[in-house]
């Protein structure tokens, strides 16, 4: 709340008609200094020293947006006393016609202000995925999905490899278990891992986790289900240290036919249908899953890849 101030100086900042104008247009929209001379239709001199007298008084406040302010009321923030001196004066300016006529010029700025963003989309709505990946990275709409997920959650990186899953979660939960039977791999992800302390890594199989059981409030096996011998034992192991109603995510690559990756890169399976893994999960312990495949990525050369989803009965 913004301290309260005497009586008599909150009257004299809102005795000036043209002061008692702009706090209207104020109270509704938040405005640069350039709208509200548009608005009153009033040199920016002028707008500029009122707004001083506003600021000092405690009635507005400025934030920065690149080389502009954006003024607006403080609305909630004013003392009580405050707030129902406002209420009289409103109901009075907001009856005038120059008031009135802010109020409609204001309502064109915001609308010239929704054009000029709407023409940019229209502009450029083939080019947009382009656009924004240049400017935020091509996975700037995916990585904060994480803070949808429980901040109180303990998550299992099952087969966390150089710890990229691990890193994505550690900042949305309260504790990551990162699990790999790799010593190399290990030591990757404990190199990226270093800055969260929130994240424990072990060593481990995927068949034998090192994890208690029902220690964990989900689980993730990321491309790692391919590489295993008995994926329903893997399956059993995860619903394992799963607690009731844990959740497991699972991604993977769709069937292919790719043989050369059983030489190449050790695949033991090469892909999996969607009902075979339900079998598997229902064998495993887990509800109905809900398998979705994903869309594919024009710059992958690899197969598909689906996303399962299933929770521990």
């Amino acid at each position: 709340m913004i301290q309260a101030r005497p009586f008599l100086d909150r009257l004299t900042a809102l005795a000036d008609p043209t002061r008692s104008r702009l706090l209207l247009l104020l109270d509704r929209h938040e405005l640069t200094v350039g709208e509200l001379c548009s608005a009153v239709q009033l040199p920016q001199s002028t707008v500029s020293r009122h707004l001083k007298t506003l600021a000092d008084e405690g009635w507005v406040t400025a934030r920065a947006e690149g080389t502009s302010r954006r003024y607006a009321m403080p609305g909630s923030l004013l003392d009580p006393g405050a707030r129902r001196l406002w209420h009289v004066v409103r109901d009075q300016v907001s009856a005038t016609p120059s008031a009135r006529h802010d109020l409609a010029r204001a309502e064109q700025v915001l609308h010239e202000r929704r054009t000029t963003s709407q023409a940019f989309f229209s502009a450029r709505a083939s080019q947009w995925d382009r656009v924004r990946s240049e400017l935020y990275g091509a996975g700037a709409d995916l990585a904060p999905l994480g803070a949808l997920l429980d901040p109180a959650w303990t998550v299992g990186d099952l087969g966390c490899g150089t710890g990229t899953t691990s890193a994505a979660l550690a900042p949305f939960v309260a504790r990551v278990i990162a699990v790999d039977e790799s010593s190399a791999m290990l030591a990757a992800a404990r190199k990226r891992l270093g800055s969260h302390d929130n994240v424990e890594l072990q060593s481990g199989r995927l068949e034998d986790l090192p994890i208690e059981d029902g220690a964990l409030d989900a689980g993730v096996l990321s491309l790692v289900l391919h590489f295993v011998v008995e994926p329903v034992v893997v399956l059993r192991e995860a619903a394992r240290v799963l607690g009731p109603g844990g959740r497991l995510l699972i991604v993977d690559m769709l069937p292919h036919e790719r043989e050369e990756y059983r030489a190449t890169m050790g695949h033991v399976w090469l892909g999996f249908d969607e009902a075979q893994l339900a079998s598997w999960l229902a064998d495993a312990g887990f509800g109905a899953p809900r398998i979705v495949p994903l869309p594919p990525d024009a710059q992958a050369k690899g197969p598909g890849l689906f996303t399962a989803r299933a929770v521990r009965a």
